[in-house]
């Protein structure tokens, strides 16, 4: 299954990016799974979200990250479907999967950079949002 703006809604897109900050290190652990699927199950903007859709999503982005222009495709996707007033939350729910391993990564880093940018977050408010990812994964 590849990414179509026309088969995706709101609630698809914002897994699709929690998908993505997971398997930009290449490398997609449990601890990241289980952060997107309580995500999923608790908050309100996946109310109508089938979860059976998760792993054809999965699937999509995955295939993305094998395409040369995939990136770009996610972005088309994400301007397409995703209203503008969602765009801090698809970055919090990021940065919760990019921390739920206990660490970030460059290449998480630079997605969310790249994240950031394409949402027009802006560097205060995103630094807001990173912390508050920091304090909720925080180990005893």
């Amino acid at each position: 299954m590849s990414l179509h703006p026309n088969d995706y809604s709101p609630a698809d897109t914002l897994v699709a990016l929690m998908i993505a900050i997971s398997a930009s290190d290449e490398t997609i652990r449990t601890s990241e799974l289980v952060t997107i699927e309580r995500i999923v199950n608790h908050l309100p903007a996946f109310a109508d979200f089938e979860i059976a859709r998760l792993k054809d999503i999965s699937n999509g982005v995955l295939d993305l990250f094998a395409d040369e222009d995939g990136l770009d495709i996610l972005w088309d996707v994400v301007r397409t479907t995703l209203p503008e007033r969602l765009f801090e939350t698809a970055y919090a729910m990021a940065c919760d999967v990019a921390v739920a391993d206990g660490k970030v990564l460059e290449s998480e880093l630079q997605l969310l950079e790249e994240m950031r940018h394409e949402l027009n977050i802006d560097r205060l408010n995103a630094a807001a949002i990173e912390r508050g990812a920091r304090a909720r994964h925080m180990t005893v």
